[in-house]
């Protein structure tokens, strides 16, 4: 129970880390492309900021699934996306990163772009974990030998 309750802390710190690494990058972007003219009103900053914060609980909170050995892969993964991207999108529209002028066809691009992302960053963390288990793998069979 205390190595569960520790992987959460991890894993929540680190993705909401992620999460307002990922919002300051888009900050920087947009004020780059709007030639310095960047301009948020009415707490909008803060509220994309917490709603952040918010994203990163909703894709750190749901990685307790995979401490369940009994679930398969794949199940795991579409809990975990599921949860997160469902925050994100809620977040999305309620902070004002897209809102009720988006049309169809930018709400799927929006919503593609938001599971690359999701799963690239899955995919990092999958293969650095795996990476780290076939360490202590090869470790623990060169302790036997």
């Amino acid at each position: 129970m205390k190595n569960v309750i520790k992987d959460l802390l991890k894993s929540t710190v680190i993705s909401i880390g992620m999460a307002l690494t990922i919002f300051c990058l888009v900050g920087v972007f947009f004020d780059i492309t709007s030639g310095g003219n960047y301009s948020l009103e009415n707490y909008s900053y803060t509220k994309m900021a917490l709603g952040s914060i918010l994203v990163g609980l909703g894709f750190g909170i749901p990685t307790v699934v995979y401490n369940n050995e009994s679930l398969p892969m794949p199940i795991k993964v579409i809990i975990h996306m599921g949860i997160g991207c469902s925050i994100y999108t809620a977040v999305a529209y309620a902070v004002g990163w897209f809102g009720g002028a988006t049309t169809i066809l930018q709400g799927v691009i929006i919503a593609a772009i938001q599971l690359v992302v999701a799963f690239i960053i899955w995919f990092c963390f999958m293969r650095y974990y795996r990476k780290e288990a076939k360490k202590m793998n090869d470790k623990i069979q060169a302790m036997k030998q």
